[in-house]
């Protein structure tokens, strides 16, 4: 797994603590201590994916899509996720060994139990619930 989930948390959260006040992305990446254009890039993904919405113009910014009641961190998971939760090999296993030719498949499969598993235990979790937790 990679930092944008991390990331991504770190913001939505900074939004259900706005309580409905719109943030700019400058705001947000200096609550992240990150670049402002990697952190307007997140809220795109974001934004995209149902999480956030955006103000455009001068008192513009972001507030959360809908409750935070609504929203469980599975959806921050999949909003965010790689292609692995471990990312995978470039090179080819050499296929005339008895393991090499087998490997990556089962690799996957562990790599597809792993995910399953991480995003069944995210799912248990509201942004509210994890709000919560920053009184």
């Amino acid at each position: 797994m990679n930092a944008r989930f991390q990331i991504a948390t770190h913001i939505l959260t900074l939004l259900y603590h706005s309580n409905g006040e719109v943030l700019s992305s400058d705001y947000i990446a200096g609550s992240v201590n990150a670049n402002p254009a990697l952190i307007r890039k997140e809220l795109g993904n974001l934004r995209k994916r149902g999480l956030v919405e955006s103000k455009e113009g001068k008192t513009g910014g972001y507030t959360l899509s809908k409750p935070a009641e609504q929203i469980t961190l599975a959806d921050v998971y999949a909003a965010v996720k790689s292609a692995s939760p471990f990312g995978l090999a470039k090179n080819q296993p050499y296929p005339d060994c008895p393991i090499g030719k087998q490997v990556n498949k089962h690799i996957v499969d562990l790599y597809n139990d792993v995910d399953q598993n991480i995003s069944k235990q995210l799912n248990t979790i509201t942004l509210a619930d994890f709000g919560k937790k920053f009184v």
